[in-house]
């Protein structure tokens, strides 16, 4: 049986009515690929398990975890990230050529792809639609403090906003701020609150208190 036959044994038409039309093409055609075997499934199954378990942003918060517990690891980081990120194992297409960013209480960074939308696969996985919509990377270079109050993120005005063009030969990491609130911290237990966004550098990591607080509201 193929698998489209097998899709409509089961109600072809209520499985697919929740998607959108791209998503409905993208399917159509992935399955007249398999069909006449262009395409081999395993393979497919392959890179959809490498990107939901092996790379993403699980790697990125990582990174930073570590670099916020180990100050000679951090060094490293700033000075060559791309050899500092290959020894915890992850490297790979689009992490060649790596540069981390830090965060201070000075300076904000954040990262945009003005062209396309190049990014940092092996420690942030697949970009994030916004990443590579026209609006997001034309608004972010011209009014930046604008659009990262729109992601939620209200810095005071004394902090200088720095953005990062990626391209194709070179990618970003912005390292946050550790948050107050997290001394003794295991980097378990820190990567955990490390989000994609404040490695973009569209938000900050928020301090275990101020989640605490938005909990009770």
């Amino acid at each position: 049986m193929s698998r489209h036959e097998h899709h409509h044994e089961h109600g072809h038409d209520h499985e697919m009515s929740h998607l959108s039309a791209e998503d409905i093409r993208v399917r159509a055609l992935e399955s007249l690929l398999v069909d006449k075997g262009y395409v081999d499934p395993a393979a497919l199954d392959f890179l959809i398990e490498t990107y939901e378990t092996k790379i993403g942003p699980h790697n990125g918060a990582k990174v930073v975890a570590r670099a916020w517990c180990d100050p000679k690891f951090k060094a490293w980081l700033l000075t060559d990230a791309t050899a500092a990120i290959a020894s915890m194992g992850f490297s790979g297409r689009g992490g060649e050529h790596m540069i981390v960013l830090e965060n201070t209480p000075e300076v904000h960074n954040v990262v945009v792809c003005t062209l396309c939308s190049c990014y940092p696969w092996p420690v942030l996985g697949l970009p994030p639609v916004w990443y590579k919509s026209a609006p997001y990377r034309s608004r972010v270079v011209i009014d930046p403090r604008s659009v990262l109050a729109e992601f939620g993120c209200q810095l005071p005005e004394h902090v200088q906003i720095k953005v990062w063009d990626s391209n194709s030969e070179l990618r970003y990491l912005v390292l946050p701020m550790r948050p107050e609130g997290t001394t003794g911290w295991s980097e378990t237990e820190l990567a955990a609150i490390v989000t994609r966004d404040a490695m973009i550098g569209t938000n900050i990591v928020s301090s275990p208190a101020m989640k605490t607080d938005a909990s009770h509201e």
